[in-house]
C-alpha cells in the first residue's frame, strides 16, 4: 500500500467492513482525538502514555509526507477513525517500532489485528524484517494481538512494560492464522446472505412471468422460515404476501433484500436499502452501473451477490430459503453449488434433482462485484451442512489465495470445478518455450491439480463424480475389476479404465476358481469377467462378492444388460470398503444400496478415476523443503542491476549458481582471439553459442556450433557468426561440451495473478518437435516436483536411467528461484542434460522485468 493507491476495504470479526488507508497531515486532529478519548487503562503502548505535547509532535512526524520511513495506517468507517497503527524504521536497520491504538467502543472486533496485518505486509514490501513494541504489562488484550499473529515472536517482561519482538517472515503459521481470521469475518458477513432472518423482494410484480414474482413465489412455496416482505407500490399483495410502497415503508429493516427492479433503478433502490439498515443485497437485474452500485455498497457496508444472477438458496431447516427464479426448488442435501452462470446453476440443480441428490446452498455470483468465489469457499468450509462443494468459476480474482484456501478445504470436503474456457483462442505470444506453454488453461489446471480440486468438463461429468463421491468410498488404489453379463461391453469398460489411468486387476487363482463354480463353462473368469447372459441376479451378486473380496481389487465396475432370461442389475450391491460403480446402457440413476449407475462404461471409468485421484491427493505429504546453498542476496542484486530485459550469459550463470543449480558455465567472449583462449583453457572440444539481439532460439537461428576442437575451428565459427548476425552480434559464449544423456526442458513463466508456473518436458531439439510438457505452480512441494517428473508423456522413457533425485532437486530450486524473485518473468533451462550420474544445466536464458509486488494473502474485499 502506498499513499497513491486506493484504500482497501476489509472485514472485522463481526462481519462489518472498514476501510484501511494511510493517514496524512489532514488526519492529525482525528488521530489525536482518537488517542485522547481513550481511558488510561486502554492506552495500548507505553509510547502513547507520554505528555500530550510529545504525542502531538510524534504524530506530526509520523504523518509527514517528507518522512517515508514513518507510516501510519488508519481503520475508518465512513469518515470516523476507529483505530490507527504505525511503524517507524529505527535508524539504518531493518527493524521498526510499531504502535497501535483502537477506539474503546470498537475493541474486541479485531481492528488492531487487521491494522497490524496490513502494517506487516507493507513493512515487509519495503525491506523491514522485524517489529518491536513496548506494551504495558497489564494490557493483556494487546499482548494477545501480537502473540496470536502467527509470526515468530519473543516477549521480555521489564517491570510494568513488556518488550515484544516480531519477525515479519510470512511463514505457513502466519498465513494460516490470517486465513482463519478472514474466514471468521467472512462467515459472519455472509450470514446475512445465507442465513437471513428476514427478506424483502423489491420489484415483486403481480405478473406471473416476471422475475420478481418468481422469486417471491419460490420463497413462499419453500416456506421461508423468517419474515417475508414484498415491495411494490402498485399492489396490495403478491403471492399472498403483503406489499409495501417502498423499502422505507417496511415495518422493519429486512436483513436481506432481493432486487428485481430495472437496471437503472438499482443504485437508487440499493441506496434506500442502505439507509433503511439492510445488511445484504442480492441483485438479480443485469446491465447495472457497476461503479454506482459499488459506491452504495461501500457507503452502507452491505454485502452484495450479483448483479446479473439467478439468486441464492439454502436448504438449512432453520432458513428454508429459495430466493431464485429457478423453475423448480432444490432438494435438501449436502452439496454447495457456487456458479457465475445462472444457466449452469439450473442445469446442475435439475440433474442432481433427477438423481435424488440435493443442495445445502446455491449461490449464483453473477458479475461478482463483491462476494467472490473465495468468500463462498470459506463459507462452505465452515458450513456444517455442506459435505461437497461444486464450483463454476469463469475468472479468478485472487487465484493464489484460492489455491491455498482450496488446498485446506479439500482435505475435509471434496471440491469439484467445471472448467471453463480461459484461453484467448490459443496461446499468448511469448519468446520462450516455457512461456508459450503457459496458457490460461494450463495454469488453471495446475492450480486445480495441486490444490486437490477435482476438475471436470461438463455438467454430466460433475454429477457423475458427485454420485460416486456421495454414495461410495474412495478406492485404496487404481486396480479395477470389471464384471459384466455382456462380454463386448465389459471389454469397452476395461479399455475405458486403462485410458483413465486405472489398471486391470490380476485376479487370484482362488478368485478365478470360485468364479468358475458360479458361471457357465462358456464364461470368462478372468478380468474383465464375463458371466454370459444366462446368469440370474442372485448368481451375479455372488460373483460380485467373490471379486470384491479379492485383495488385488480396489474397485469394481459392473456392466449389465437386460435379456429375455433376466436382468442381473438387481444383483449389483455395495462391497465392503470398496467402491462399486454400475453401468446400464442408456440409464444414469441410483440403484438400490446407493450404487451409482452410468449410461455408458466411459462415464463410469472417468468417475472412478476422479475418485482414485482424490484418494491419491489425500495420501500426498505436502512438504515444502528448506533448500540449502541459496544466496538470495546475490540473486536479487543481479535482477536489480539488469532491471528489464534478457540477462547476459554470465548473469544467467551467476543467477542460477546463486540457487545452487548445477550449471555447466562458460566464458563470454567478444573477439575470435578471446574465444580461442577460452577453448585452450578448457583443453577440450567446446560449444560456441552466438549472443545476438533477438536471437532466443539459438539452434533454430543458426547460433550454435558444437564439438569445436581447435583454434582454427573456433576462429571459423566466430567469423561465421559475425557474417550471419552482423551488428546484432554481441559476443560468443564458449562452453566445454557436456557429457551424454537425455535432454529436458525446465522453465518458468510468470502470470501477474497466478504467480510463477514451473514447466518441464522434453528438451533440446525435441522441444520444437514434440509438445510434451507438464506444469505446476510455484512454490513446489516435494510431491508436486515428483508429480512433474511423471506427468509429461515421455517421462518414463526419458528418465528411465536418470538420477531422478537430482532432477527433482533442480525443479525445487527453480521453483524457489521463481517464488523468491518475481522479477524473473521468463526462464528457460534447455537443455538440462540428465543421466545416471546426475544432471547439468547446459544452456539457459532469463528475462527480468520490474515486479509489482503484491500480497495475495492480505485481508481485503474485492474491489473490481
Amino acid at each position: 500500500m502506498t499513499p497513491s493507491q486506493a484504500p482497501v476495504r476489509a472485514l472485522l470479526t463481526n462481519g462489518t467492513a472498514v476501510t484501511v488507508r494511510e493517514l496524512g497531515p489532514s488526519d492529525v486532529s482525528a488521530l489525536l482525538e482518537l488517542h485522547r478519548s481513550l481511558p488510561v487503562e486502554d492506552q495500548y503502548l507505553r509510547f502513547f502514555s507520554t505528555s500530550p505535547r510529545q504525542l502531538e509532535d510524534f504524530v506530526q512526524r509520523m504523518v509527514s509526507p517528507d518522512v517515508p520511513r514513518h507510516v501510519v495506517l488508519g481503520a475508518l468507517r465512513g469518515d470516523r477513525l476507529l483505530g490507527a497503527g504505525s511503524y517507524v524504521v529505527l535508524g539504518d536497520t531493518d527493524c521498526a517500532e510499531v504502535a497501535l491504538v483502537v477506539s474503546h467502543a470498537e475493541q474486541t472486533h479485531g481492528i488492531g489485528t487487521l491494522l497490524l496485518e496490513h502494517l506487516v505486509s507493507l513493512a515487509r514490501s519495503r525491506g523491514v524484517r522485524r517489529f518491536t513494541a513496548e506494551v504495558l504489562a497489564m494490557n493483556f488484550r494487546m499482548l494477545r494481538v501480537f502473540t496470536d499473529m502467527g509470526l515468530v515472536w519473543t516477549v521480555v517482561p521489564d517491570g510494568d512494560v513488556v518488550h515484544v519482538d516480531l519477525g515479519l517472515e510470512a511463514c505457513d503459521r502466519y498465513l494460516d492464522a490470517i486465513a482463519e481470521r478472514e474466514a471468521v469475518a467472512d462467515v459472519a458477513s455472509l450470514t446475512h446472505v445465507l442465513r437471513p432472518g428476514s427478506i424483502a423482494v423489491v420489484g415483486a410484480s403481480r405478473s406471473p412471468d416476471s422475475v420478481g414474482h418468481a422469486v417471491l413465489r419460490n420463497l413462499v412455496k419453500g416456506n421461508f422460515a423468517g419474515d417475508l416482505y414484498a415491495v411494490n407500490p402498485h399492489a396490495k399483495s403478491v403471492a399472498n404476501v403483503e406489499c409495501y410502497a417502498s423499502v422505507t415503508a417496511l415495518p422493519e429493516p429486512p436483513e436481506l433484500a432481493v432486487l428485481c427492479v430495472p437496471a437503472k433503478a438499482v443504485p437508487g433502490v440499493a441506496d434506500e436499502c442502505g439507509r433503511r439498515g439492510v445488511r445484504a443485497l442480492v441483485v438479480i437485474s443485469s446491465g447495472v452501473d457497476a461503479d454506482e452500485l459499488r459506491k452504495v455498497m461501500h457507503r452502507y457496508d452491505m454485502r452484495l451477490i450479483g448483479p446479473n444472477c439467478l439468486g441464492v438458496s439454502t436448504s438449512s431447516p432453520a432458513v428454508r430459503m429459495n430466493a431464485t427464479f429457478a423453475a423448480h426448488s432444490t432438494l435438501a442435501g449436502d452439496i454447495a453449488l457456487v456458479t457465475q452462470s445462472g444457466g449452469i446453476a439450473i442445469g446442475v440443480q435439475e440433474e442432481l434433482r433427477r438423481l435424488g441428490l440435493g443442495l445445502s446452498s446455491l449461490v449464483s455470483t453473477g458479475d461478482k462485484l463483491d462476494v467472490s468465489g473465495n468468500d463462498l469457499l470459506m463459507w462452505c468450509e465452515h458450513d456444517q451442512e455442506t459435505r461437497f462443494v461444486a464450483l463454476y468459476l469463469e475468472s479468478f480474482g485472487n487465484p493464489r489465495k484460492f489455491a491455498r484456501l482450496a488446498r485446506r478445504v479439500t482435505r475435509d470436503k471434496p471440491v469439484l470445478a467445471i472448467r471453463s474456457a480461459t484461453s484467448d483462442a490459443g496461446q499468448r505470444a511469448a519468446a520462450s518455450h516455457t512461456a508459450s506453454t503457459a496458457t490460461p488453461s494450463v495454469t488453471r489446471d495446475a492450480l486445480f491439480r495441486q490444490a486437490g480440486v477435482i476438475a471436470v468438463d461438463s455438467v454430466p461429468e460433475l454429477t457423475d463424480v458427485l454420485m460416486a463421491l456421495s454414495w461410495q468410498p474412495l478406492p485404496k488404489g487404481r486396480s479395477v475389476a470389471v464384471l459384466s453379463n455382456a462380454g463386448g461391453l465389459g471389454v469397452l469398460a476395461a479399455d475405458a479404465c486403462v485410458r483413465e489411468g486405472l489398471h486391470m486387476a490380476e485376479l487370484s487363482e482362488q478368485t478365478v476358481a470360485a468364479l468358475r463354480k458360479l458361471v457357465p463353462p462358456a464364461a470368462s473368469a478372468h478380468n474383465p469377467v464375463d458371466t454370459t447372459a444366462v446368469v440370474d441376479d442372485a448368481t451375479f451378486a455372488r460373483c460380485l462378492d467373490v471379486i470384491g473380496a479379492d485383495p488385488a481389487v480396489d474397485a469394481v465396475i459392473t456392466v449389465t444388460v437386460p435379456t429375455a432370461l433376466g436382468d442381473p442389475t438387481g444383483g449389483v450391491h455395495r462391497a465392503e470398503g470398496k467402491p462399486v460403480l454400475a453401468v446400464r446402457t442408456g440409464q444414469t440413476e441410483r440403484l438400490a444400496d446407493e450404487v451409482p449407475c452410468y449410461a455408458e462404461p466411459a462415464r463410469a471409468a472417468a468417475a472412478l478415476a476422479r475418485l482414485a485421484e482424490r484418494a491419491d491427493w489425500l495420501a500426498r505429504p505436502a512438504e515444502f523443503p528448506e533448500l540449502d546453498g541459496v544466496d538470495l542476496t546475490t540473486a536479487q542484486a543481479i535482477v536489480a542491476r539488469r532491471g528489464e530485459g534478457w540477462l547476459t550469459p554470465d548473469e544467467v550463470v551467476t543467477l542460477l549458481k546463486a540457487f545452487d543449480l548445477p550449471v555447466l558455465g562458460g566464458t563470454f567472449t567478444t573477439t575470435a582471439e578471446h574465444a580461442v583462449s577460452a577453448q585452450r583453457a578448457y583443453d577440450a572440444p567446446v560449444a560456441l553459442k552466438a549472443v545476438a539481439d533477438d536471437l532466443l532460439h539459438k539452434s533454430k537461428g543458426g547460433g550454435v556450433e558444437l564439438g569445436v576442437a581447435d583454434a582454427a575451428g573456433v576462429t571459423e565459427a566466430f567469423r561465421a557468426f559475425q557474417e550471419r548476425f552482423g551488428d546484432r552480434l554481441r559476443g560468443v559464449f564458449v562452453q566445454p561440451m557436456a557429457g551424454g544423456g537425455r535432454e529436458l526442458l525446465v522453465g518458468v513463466a510468470t502470470d501477474e495473478k497466478f504467480g510463477p508456473l514451473v514447466v518441464t518436458g522434453l528438451g533440446g531439439v525435441d522441444t520444437d518437435v514434440i509438445d510434451d510438457r507438464a506444469a505446476a505452480l510455484a512454490p513446489l512441494s516435494t510431491t508436486d516436483a515428483d508429480g512433474l517428473l511423471h506427468s509429461f508423456r515421455a517421462a518414463g522413457a526419458a528418465l528411465a536411467d536418470a538420477d531422478k533425485e537430482s532432477v527433482r532437486d533442480v525443479l525445487l530450486r527453480v521453483a524457489a528461484l521463481a517464488a523468491a524473485l518475481p522479477e524473473v518473468v521468463e526462464l528457460d533451462i534447455n537443455p538440462l542434460v540428465v543421466s545416471e550420474k546426475g544432471c547439468l544445466v547446459v544452456d539457459a536464458r532469463v528475462r527480468v522485468a520490474p515486479a509489482r509486488r503484491t500480497d495475495p494473502f492480505l485481508r481485503r474485499l474485492r474491489t473490481s
